[in-house]
């Protein structure tokens, strides 16, 4: 089997954890992007269900998705339980964490089940399966909750670590090559809070802008790639691209893209290379904002714009759209379809 061939099988599986939860995406963004301060329509008490949504819901709803993909219901709720293990044990959404954790716990519980049920007396099965399962989801959830967050925490902090490195060396643009990644795997708030906001607020203290607070803002990556799921994508991926682009654009909620990149890996390539040119824009043109862009959408871009200097700013996340839709176009029309349907099938065999 070819590099392509294992990159889109690997896509598909991933897939067919994403593709069934893209409600609950949109449902979380659309909540976020109402009721956060800096929101629609301000809402502190509504507000607080958007981190628990976040950190919790949505990666448990993953686990146990690729949970039910490998071992149906039993898979699934094995899958749930390990992921817990990782949510808590992390400070960050751990979606990489339910990746790993779902399909793990769905295939440990199979073999499993193989091995026990055929040795199990007769009138005994629901209690052995029952038990075993049981068991074993515990020791996934303290094995997930001892171990996977501290490696995902130190992969936190070794792509900061990187990101301040390119920083003090002036290749600001190439920051693309660790952010648009770490977006993706939902560790860009270690990035941005953590090396860019304190950069940017020392900038701007002194010059009263700073490019650092675009680098990882720009909603212009993510924009072009919706926008080429929109036209070229197939079934659920196209039919939800439009919703989520809206509310990533306009929202300002990012992660609305970062399960459409992980069903196809290679669309990672499309938001660097929207990122790279992005900020390359913004060196060139002197763009920057006066003040964190909270949440990251056009509308935060405008309002921390310096007077007069929008141009630069918009200039930069046209830039990144167009370039992020281009190389994603190719990579989104030439996914085929016959390897995703499969993964999304099972799980929703699974279900039934």
């Amino acid at each position: 089997m070819g590099l392509q061939a294992r990159l889109q099988q690997f896509g598909a599986f991933l897939a067919g954890m994403v593709i069934p939860n893209i409600p609950a995406f949109i449902g979380w963004g659309l909540l976020t992007a109402l009721f956060i301060p800096a929101g629609w329509l301000p809402n502190p008490h509504l507000a607080r269900l958007s981190e628990p949504c976040l950190m919790i819901m949505l990666p448990v709803l993953v686990g146990a998705t690729g949970g039910r993909a490998i071992y149906g219901a039993r898979g699934a709720a094995v899958g749930a339980i390990a992921t817990m293990g990782v949510v808590v044990g992390s400070s960050i959404p751990m979606f990489p964490g339910a990746m790993i954790m779902g399909p793990l716990a769905g295939l440990l519980t199979r073999e499993m089940d193989k091995l026990l049920l055929p040795r199990t007396g007769k009138g005994f099965e629901a209690l052995i399966a029952n038990f075993s399962a049981g068991i074993l989801g515990l020791a996934l959830m303290l094995a997930g909750y001892t171990l996977v967050g501290g490696v995902v925490a130190a992969a936190t902090t070794t792509a900061g670590a990187w990101a301040k490195r390119m920083t003090e060396a002036g290749l600001l643009p190439l920051m693309a090559l660790i952010i648009e990644p770490a977006k993706v795997l939902f560790i860009n708030n270690a990035i941005g809070q953590g090396v860019l906001t304190p950069l940017g607020l020392m900038a701007a203290k002194e010059f009263g802008k700073s490019v650092y607070f675009l680098l990882e803002s720009n909603p212009g990556p993510g924009l072009g790639l919706l926008a080429a799921y929109s036209v070229f994508g197939k079934g659920a991926a196209r039919s939800s691209a439009p919703g989520a682009l809206v509310i990533h654009f306009f929202g300002g909620i990012h992660e609305m893209y970062f399960p459409y990149v992980l069903m196809n890996p290679l669309a990672v390539v499309a938001v660097i290379a929207g990122g790279l040119v992005g900020n390359a824009v913004f060196v060139a043109t002197g763009a920057g904002l006066v003040a964190v862009a909270l949440p990251g959408s056009i509308f935060a871009e405008i309002a921390m714009s310096p007077r007069g200097g929008l141009l630069p700013v918009l200039a930069g996340i046209g830039a990144a759209a167009v370039v992020s839709f281009l190389v994603a176009a190719p990579l989104v029309r030439r996914a085929q379809s016959e390897p995703v349907r499969p993964a999304v099938a099972a799980a929703a065999e699974g279900s039934e």
